[in-house]
């Protein structure tokens, strides 16, 4: 790798490499979603085929994003050290055989212990492309990049939790695990011919040294030390756990009484990410024109109430609150995350990666726990839990303010 004194430019728009990377780095990111989501709508058939409980089936989630969130950090380090593409490369190539191999997983704690390696393998292009990405492209190109980036993460994650259960519901579940793995391989095959040597990386220490270790005190004490960024991380926190909640356990409640619908059909409530999408793209110019902290804590309302409507037997309006939910999620989240970027200051990779971690611990840890209300109160129970969670999370942005 050159020394930083040397470094060669950055890829400029219309230079051959800047197109091979757009398309690259979009496989990338549809294949990562691709791989890590598709099991959260097949939960109600593990659940049959294992004799789990609701909030016990959700684990097949919880355990890679859970892994996915303790990976963050030590994958940023040591890609730091090892170079970006070969942590991306490499974890994804491996994420994708491991999914074919769940097809022949002998029992439920084997299938958990090969999804909780995936959700580590995965780690690696969430915590390394966005610093690919600003190391290796011009700021002017930088953010069409991004943005396709972003928009192979929402269609990847869509699109496998609606192949999977398709698939898993006119053949087996097993099947689709081929199926999606097939597809996830060939998206990393795709990336590691596609994605170009890095040519501006230039390697740090591993935090052994004194040095090192002085460097990455100091970076946490700035991102744990500001009070505003303490309450976004919670905020990332309890809502994607109530995002991810909605979404492992309404497909028991649109199975069940008073509307019995199939797995296919539940499988088109996945559809509404499209929404989601909007919201990202319209969360920027919201916060430009009223500010961060007024957008935030509207989009936090606004998931509190779509949740109440979830609680209603008129399926149109049970679609309507998750689509309001989906919705006011994305955009929060979006808000959020910029507003991270914003308050940190020389440790924004740092702030940016516990951001991310306890996003995906969020997924984890409330996406399974809240499974537990099932049991006592099934969908109004978890729906309960929920709300709480979205409340405690406009508290805690309540005071924040765009200015510190």
């Amino acid at each position: 790798m050159p020394p930083a004194g040397t470094l060669p430019p950055p890829i400029h728009a219309g230079e051959p490499a800047f197109r091979a990377t757009r398309l690259a780095l979009f496989a990338g990111g549809f294949s990562t979603f691709w791989l890590l989501y598709w099991v959260q709508p097949l939960m109600p058939m593990l659940a049959h085929d294992f004799g789990l409980s609701p909030a016990s089936s959700s684990a097949a989630l919880s355990f890679a994003t859970g892994a996915m969130a303790l990976a963050l950090l030590p994958a940023s380090l040591l890609a730091d050290r090892y170079g970006r593409r070969t942590l991306m490369c490499g974890g994804l190539l491996a994420a994708a055989l491991l999914t074919l191999v769940m097809a022949v997983a002998p029992d439920w704690h084997g299938l958990l212990a090969l999804r909780l390696l995936c959700g580590l393998l995965l780690a690696g292009m969430p915590a390394v492309a966005m610093a690919y990405l600003a190391e290796e492209f011009d700021p002017a190109a930088l953010g069409s990049v991004m943005g396709l980036y972003i928009g192979g993460n929402a269609l990847g994650g869509m699109s496998g939790r609606l192949v999977g259960v398709w698939l898993a519901d006119a053949l087996s579940w097993r099947m689709a695990a081929v199926a999606v793995g097939l597809v996830g391989l060939a998206g990393a095959v795709y990336f590691l011919r596609r994605l170009p040597p890095s040519r501006r990386f230039v390697p740090r220490p591993l935090p052994f040294s004194a040095e090192g270790r002085a460097s990455l005190a100091a970076g946490l004490r700035e991102a744990l030390g500001d009070r505003g960024l303490l309450a976004l991380y919670a905020t990332s926190f309890l809502i994607m756990g109530a995002f991810v909640s909605l979404y492992n356990y309404l497909g028991f409640r649109l199975a069940g009484a008073p509307f019995f619908l199939s797995h296919s059909v539940i499988g088109f409530i996945f559809m509404l990410y499209m929404v989601g999408t909007l919201a990202s793209a319209l969360s920027g110019r919201l916060s430009r024109r009223f500010g961060r902290g007024p957008v935030l804590r509207t989009m936090l309302g606004v998931m509190a109430a779509s949740l109440l409507l979830t609680l209603t037997d008129a399926l149109v309006l049970v679609v309507a609150g998750v689509a309001g939910l989906t919705f006011s999620f994305f955009a929060g989240h979006a808000v959020a995350s910029s507003w991270v970027g914003a308050r940190a200051q020389s440790a924004k990779a740092l702030a940016a990666a516990l951001y991310l971690s306890a996003y995906y611990l969020g997924s984890s840890l409330v996406g399974s726990s809240s499974g537990l209300l099932w049991s006592w109160g099934q969908w109004t129970g978890v729906a309960g839990v929920l709300v709480v969670a979205v409340l405690l999370a406009l508290a805690a942005t309540w005071r924040l303010s765009d200015k510190g």
